[in-house]
């Protein structure tokens, strides 16, 4: 049965400074002694949560996308994380999914944090992206998606893992334990979901609190406070018994989700 091997970083992120980011990324990357599958950075690694679009936004073949690229091929693995990307006159926090091949695929983050301001600088993605890894179907998601578990939910078992990358702030920290719990034992699917640590430039503090949960709730990964660098396993053969012992789809509703203006 297929055994995936994930590697978190939980980076400490400096406020709107691509290249201080991305060199401190690299270099904690270094610390990486075993093969692994798959490498997940936090949302916004190259920057921090900006909402400086206009600044910092990248054309999507622009230096980030080259430096994953780059990692990628270093470690034979994927690479993933979001970073803000400037196309056809618009901005979004885009999660890209980068291959040892150079090619990749990517996802818009669909909720946009209104309280934030996010949505007055970013556009929101239209569709979900569940991208293929060995013989698992990852289901790609950013932060403030992870309060919206229609648009999560796992219709027909479409995935076996929910990949969430974030920058979710410590004073909501009881929200993000419970939420990520949830979405694993309603969908039976695992979640890895990787946060940042550190204050960012608005003085906000980030505890970490990466983790991954299994399909039954159990958990496999939990870090807090610090910055952190992670090689786990999971096997698949988790998620079908789970899905085999207590078979909740067989019942479930089905439904179609449609996006409304206004």
């Amino acid at each position: 049965m297929s055994i995936l091997k994930v590697t978190s970083f939980q980076a400490y992120l400096y406020w709107e400074n691509p290249q201080k980011n991305l060199q401190n990324i690299a270099l904690k990357l270094g610390g990486i002694r075993e093969s692994t599958d798959l490498i997940v950075l936090p949302e916004m690694f190259n920057t921090s949560f900006t909402m400086n679009a206009e600044k910092f936004a990248e054309p999507m073949e622009g230096p980030t996308l080259e430096w994953m690229k780059e990692q990628s091929n270093k470690f034979r693995c994927v690479v993933t994380g979001s970073f803000a990307v400037r196309e056809g006159g618009k901005f979004y926090n885009r999660m890209l999914w980068m291959r040892p091949d150079g090619s990749y695929e990517y996802y818009d983050k669909r909720h946009l944090f209104s309280p934030g301001g996010e949505h007055l600088s970013y556009d929101p993605g239209e569709s979900r992206k569940i991208v293929q890894l060995k013989d698992w179907k990852i289901n790609l998601a950013i932060c403030y998606d992870l309060r919206f578990p229609v648009w999560l939910r796992n219709k027909d078992q479409e995935y076996d893992l929910l990949l969430l990358v974030a920058n979710w702030p410590d004073k909501r920290s009881l929200h993000w334990r419970t939420l990520v719990t949830a979405r694993a034992i309603e969908n039976q699917s695992f979640v890895i979901a990787v946060n940042r640590v550190g204050h960012d430039g608005k003085e906000i503090y980030h505890a970490g609190e990466s983790m991954c949960i299994d399909p039954n709730g159990n958990t496999v990964y939990y870090k807090p406070e610090d910055e952190d660098l992670y090689t786990f396993s999971i096997s698949k053969e988790v998620v079908l018994k789970a899905r085999k012992d207590f078979p909740i789809s067989n019942d479930a509703d089905q439904f179609t989700i449609t996006r409304t203006e206004g």
